[in-house]
């Protein structure tokens, strides 16, 4: 099986800061063409994201499965299923001592892809991890994945290095979809 790896905020999602209410949470303009695309060239659809918001304490773990259910509502209106919903509650900073350290799912470690990977037998080399930040792109380069950075203005930093170099790079996530169906296409 293949997969693409999706980063939630600013990718999937417009991107409202430590956003967890479902009514607020919205596709992206394109979103449902363009995993349709992905979805008819076999590909299962993962949402992979850091929500450090848990371990600051702005909200708990128990917001996540409002969240998840939201999205695999929005994926059902546009006739797709989600597949998997990965995300990681910790962050080294943090103030709430649970989850307050560094760990292996924080992207751009690549847990979350590995752990998906190993509970869906998901085959690494023929994935894609789409995100709009360079660690994003350094968790799939990490786990094997050919990798595609949304240049929407949310990556700030541009601290690059060889496993911070994206596959292809993209304006938003429909033309994400064209580039990997063009890539299929090309091997």
């Amino acid at each position: 099986m293949k997969a693409i790896f999706l980063d939630k905020d600013g990718t999937l999602v417009d991107d409202f800061p430590f956003n967890v209410e479902p009514r607020r949470i919205r596709l992206v303009s394109g979103a449902g063409p363009a995993l349709r695309l992905l979805a008819g060239l076999d590909y299962r659809l993962f949402v992979v994201s850091n929500q450090s918001g848990i371990a600051h304490g702005c909200f708990g773990e128990d917001a996540m499965g409002p969240v998840a259910d939201r999205l695999t509502d929005l994926m059902f209106r546009e006739q797709l299923s989600l597949d998997g919903f990965y995300y990681c509650p910790h962050h080294p900073l943090g103030t709430v001592s649970d989850y307050a350290f560094a760990c292996a799912c924080r992207k751009p470690s690549p847990g979350m892809l590995l752990r998906a990977a190993h509970e869906h037998g998901i085959d690494l080399r023929a994935s894609w991890m789409i995100g709009d930040i360079l660690h994003d792109v350094e968790a799939g380069n990490r786990a094997g994945c050919r990798t595609l950075l949304i240049d929407n203005g949310n990556e700030t930093e541009w601290r690059l290095g060889p496993r911070r170099l994206p596959t292809r790079i993209a304006p938003d996530l429909y033309s994400a979809a064209m580039l990997i169906a063009r890539h299929a296409e090309d091997q």
